[in-house]
């Protein structure tokens, strides 16, 4: 009987117990095509992760309902750290958060009026530049005290990789924008948008926390810290567009 390890790069990468987030090797040894034996953790004794047999909807659902065992096989086991190199899947997620992020601002930053069809060319390219200049920079100084905050309140060493693996995590972890697609369809109070913005600060926070192993208070401050400058910095900007405008 042919025995395999199932992560044939156990030794260059390092993968997590979702239980307690310890080191191991591997996650589980495959004997033949379907038939796998899940390994436990050295630390806790616990099955090392056992979303490997799981499907997808399940770790959905804990994902949704925040548990921290989730985020930790999503963002150890599922993606690796050579998922990070993958400078494709990094910029199909950007663009996605950008695309949601652009439409947030539409409903929050504009009025009904404005969001209907411009009366002329001037006026979609003034409502196109509002939102554009809005997401760009909002999202330049969200992820800027993200960063700030990993490095000089959690303590972590802020590289290449690391950069990249905080910027996949906070990607990943504001999943709930994908909810305001529904607002395209069907027509929503604006403060919906505000319940929505809620559930992606404290997923951050989670995924902060998962990543760099801190403080959970701490985590919760740089992320409410890091979307309220996001809030003002677009506001003011619509705020000074309207008053140039005017």
């Amino acid at each position: 009987m042919e025995i395999k390890d199932g992560n044939e790069s156990a030794k260059e990468i390092s993968f997590r117990c979702v239980q307690c987030g310890f080191s191991v090797t591997t996650l589980y040894i495959q004997y033949s095509p379907g038939n796998i034996r899940l390994m436990k953790c050295g630390n806790c004794k616990a099955i090392a992760d056992e979303y490997i047999e799981c499907e997808l909807m399940i770790l959905v659902i804990d994902l949704i309902l925040h548990k921290i065992r989730a985020y930790r096989h999503l963002f150890y086991n599922r993606f690796s750290r050579e998922t990070l190199h993958n400078e494709g899947l990094l910029w199909k997620f950007s663009l996605g958060f950008l695309i949601l992020d652009a439409y947030q601002m539409l409903v929050v930053c504009t009025t009904p009026d404005e969001r209907s069809l411009p009366a002329s060319f001037a006026s979609f390219m003034g409502l196109s530049g509002k939102v554009l200049t809005g997401v760009f920079f909002g999202n330049l100084i969200f992820l800027g005290i993200i960063l700030f905050g990993t490095r000089r309140f959690l303590n972590a060493k802020i590289g290449d990789s690391r950069c990249k693996h905080i910027l996949l995590s906070i990607l990943l972890s504001s999943y709930f924008k994908i909810f305001l697609i529904a607002m395209m369809v069907w027509e929503f109070p604006s403060s919906v948008v505000f319940i929505i913005n809620m559930f992606v600060l404290s997923s951050n926070a989670l995924a902060l926390l998962v990543i760099t192993d801190a403080v959970m208070i701490r985590c919760i401050w740089i992320c409410l810290a890091a979307h309220a400058m996001k809030f003002l910095v677009t506001q003011g900007l619509g705020a000074y567009r309207k008053l140039v405008l005017w």
